[in-house]
């Protein structure tokens, strides 16, 4: 009995950070399965049920190196209320197309109402934290 307690104990313990939402990688259908569908609607319109956060990079790009750990940092403090994706812009280069990516990192944040918004650069830490909790989550300050 107590090898079991401590088996469950164990496995739970590693499981939890499994729990928190992660960041997702995304590919071209899965975006226009989940975000928009370019190709059949003309005006956005925003197919997810919480605002979502998605980092164009690619895999040899230093700020995009320097952006990932933030947005791991930041899919784990707003796991329960933003969904953040990343989309490799070398390996889905029509999606890059359609945005417009020529240059990286670019974040697009997708608030549930609204037109997104879409950056250029790398930004700090505390700005891409004003930017979810004024754009995406409408928090005044």
């Amino acid at each position: 009995m107590r090898k079991w307690i401590l088996t469950a104990f164990l496995l739970a313990t590693m499981m939890m950070p499994l729990m928190a939402e992660d960041v997702v990688y995304i590919t071209t259908e899965q975006f226009r399965e989940r975000i928009f569908d370019y190709k059949n609607e003309k005006d956005w319109k925003f197919k997810g049920k919480k605002p979502c956060v998605i980092d164009f990079y690619t895999t040899w790009c230093g700020p995009c190196k320097r952006l990932a750990p933030i947005m791991e940092e930041l899919s784990q403090k707003y796991c329960d209320k933003v969904v953040f994706y990343k989309a490799d812009t070398e390996r889905e280069r029509e999606l890059a197309y359609v945005f417009g990516i020529n240059s990286i990192p670019q974040v697009l944040y997708v608030p549930v109402d609204g037109k997104p918004m879409l950056l250029k650069g790398l930004y700090p830490k505390e700005e891409i934290v004003k930017i979810i909790d004024e754009f995406l989550l409408e928090k005044k300050k």
